[in-house]
């Protein structure tokens, strides 16, 4: 069946948190939480969107996780972004979500025209800097931009929305309308086991859903990404590539930006909880319960959650 076919079949997960209960073994090997049924909520369906390999949702709700999301980014990074950059003219933000990492440099440059890029709006423009402005486009169907447009191009936590097989066009694609000179940053963070160090068994469990999930859409469900990531660069044309693996403390034990990523992990996994129970013929209860137990196992086993930045510049003449 095409990927497609779950997203219009699956409503919201309409249930709070569990307490986890003992494990037990499903037919196909894998273990899952077991837990006792809960009590319906008032919460909305999720909105997806039918017709993208995107696994999350586009709604209210997403739009909060994702503003969230990138204040823990900025801490445990240090800054927005990593690449040399000077002060440059035209700044693109490629998936931008809700443009809050755009507008922060908007502000940070206000002699730079900053435009944010996205399949659609998630803000009011009342509440935008002046020198940023959104553009409705998608990467996979190619950037609407001539060649050689900014000085600097930013793509962040796509790897749920991007098919691995389109990863090296769109870092292409990135190339192509960034200025000679200038830089493109990729950053992206890990789906899959071995980017949880340790993974507890919930944890592992999760990874696998989820991972499978996403391959029915194309996307990664390996790792190959996030080793890969500064390759792209390299085989887009790019030059003075840096790569930096980055470990983020996950959950409480880990502080502040280690309790803040927990609560964006297991919100993210509750986004996607009623896509994996109707994929996998599990109930709503069971799949909440495996992200609550997994949040426990990140304290216990003191996990570290790791993210890879690369950036490279594109050679004058190129």
């Amino acid at each position: 069946m095409p990927w497609w076919f779950f997203r219009r079949r699956v409503t919201n997960a309409s249930i709070d948190p569990i307490t986890s209960r003992p494990l037990a073994t499903n037919p196909s090997g894998h273990e899952v939480v077991r837990a006792e049924p809960a009590q319906p909520s008032s919460v909305a369906p999720r909105r997806y969107l039918d017709t993208q390999p995107y696994l999350l949702p586009k709604d209210l709700g997403e739009v909060n996780r994702l503003d969230f999301q990138h204040y823990v980014m900025r801490s445990a990074l240090h800054g927005n972004y990593l690449a040399p950059i000077q002060q440059p003219r035209r700044i693109l933000d490629v998936g931008c979500g809700t443009g809050q990492w755009a507008c922060e440099l908007a502000q940070q440059f206000p002699q730079a025209e900053v435009i944010g890029l996205d399949l659609e709006p998630a803000k009011a423009a009342a509440s935008l800097p002046a020198n940023y402005r959104f553009v409705q486009g998608d990467v996979l169907k190619g950037l609407p931009f001539e060649n050689d447009t900014f000085d600097f191009v930013h793509q962040r936590l796509l790897v749920l929305a991007i098919p691995l097989a389109a990863w090296r066009g769109v870092a292409q694609e990135l190339a192509r309308v960034t200025a000679p000179g200038g830089w493109v940053e990729l950053v992206e963070a890990g789906t899959h086991v071995s980017h949880f160090t340790p993974a507890g068994p919930a944890t592992q469990q999760f990874l696998y859903l989820m991972g499978q999930l996403g391959a029915l859409r194309g996307l990664d469900n390996e790792g190959a990404v996030l080793r890969s990531l500064d390759l792209y660069l390299h085989q887009a044309g790019l030059v003075n590539v840096n790569r930096q693996d980055i470990d983020i403390p996950l959950g409480d034990w880990g502080g502040r930006v280690g309790s803040l990523l927990s609560l964006d992990l297991r919100e993210a996994g509750k986004a996607i909880s009623s896509l994996i129970a109707a994929r996998f013929q599990m109930s709503e209860q069971e799949v909440l319960a495996l992200i609550e137990q997994a949040g426990q196992e990140w304290n216990a086993l003191q996990t570290r959650y790791h993210v890879v930045a690369a950036y490279g510049q594109k050679p004058y003449g190129g």
